[in-house]
């Protein structure tokens, strides 16, 4: 994805990793000073790609080469698809044997970004089976990344005990004190509403509302404990690649409201999510 167009990123890569547009993604995240980028897998192999390429330009490069969802929720768009527990456990050891660094599941759909609170293409999964997905990547020895969102679904994750939750929109008061119970890293994705502000795209009430939702969510989380990572969902719209990430920093400062305490809280999620998200290859 490359943060203008999706269709234009998706057929970017159909016959192959587009290597030369990986590369400039690459010089744009070494320009913004960037050197660790944990991505959230692709259905062209071009997270396998980028991993290869990475060391040419001093980034800790770590994937899960694919995403996994449930047939008939949100997901395809990065990765596999499974019909029953036994499909998805028969794909986690595919994504072992070819190396991926950990597993990425999808839980839930996405925010709307017209309607404040609205979770489009799937609420989330139900919590027995949200457990069984963890349990099944952690005996394959991997970390759990979750594209979760949603307050429900969110305390699910933290208590299925997903190692770290994408987005994580709308937190309510169970879900964050679910996330410090149980050790999830939050990683939110900012970013992406702020940049749509006065893009003209969206609802701007509607938007300007989610922003207020994320930083006072991301706040109420801070406070309470929660451990905080530094994202960005580089390559949706107006959210590019390196610059991305420079954009999600300040909300979280914006968020927090102090720049000491955001570096504080933002070091400890990063030794976090390099030590639990360690390299397979």
């Amino acid at each position: 994805m490359d943060g203008v167009n999706y269709a234009q990123g998706m057929a970017r890569h159909a016959a192959g990793p587009n290597v030369s547009h990986i590369r400039a993604c690459f010089a744009a995240y070494q320009a913004c000073g960037i050197a660790f980028v944990r991505d959230g897998g692709d259905k062209y192999g071009v997270s396998e790609a980028a991993r290869a390429l990475a060391p040419e330009y001093g980034i800790d490069y770590r994937t899960p080469l694919f995403a996994i969802h449930k047939q008939g929720t949100y997901g395809g768009i990065v990765g596999r698809g499974f019909a029953n527990l036994d499909e998805y456990a028969a794909l986690v050891t595919e994504a072992c044997d070819a190396g991926a660094d950990f597993i990425k599941i999808m839980t839930t759909g996405i925010m709307d970004f017209d309607e404040c609170g609205r979770i489009v293409y799937g609420d989330g999964l139900p919590a027995e089976e949200v457990r069984e997905m963890v349990r099944i990547a952690h005996e394959h020895g991997r970390a759990v990344m979750a594209h979760t969102n949603g307050a429900r679904a969110i305390q699910v994750a933290a208590e299925a005990g997903v190692d770290s939750i994408e987005h994580g929109n709308f937190l309510d008061r169970d879900a964050i004190a679910a996330l410090a119970e149980h050790g999830s890293c939050l990683v939110p994705t900012m970013a992406v509403a702020h940049n749509l502000l006065g893009s003209g795209l969206y609802d701007e009430s509607s938007v300007a509302r989610i922003c207020e939702a994320e930083r006072s969510g991301i706040r109420a989380a801070w406070e309470a404990g929660v451990t905080l990572a530094c994202g960005s969902d580089a390559g949706a719209v107006r959210v590019p690649h390196g610059q991305g990430t420079l954009d999600e920093y300040a909300c979280f400062v914006a968020a927090i409201g102090n720049e000491d305490a955001a570096n504080e809280a933002l070091a400890a999620g990063q030794s976090f999510i390099e030590r639990t998200f360690r390299p397979h290859m």
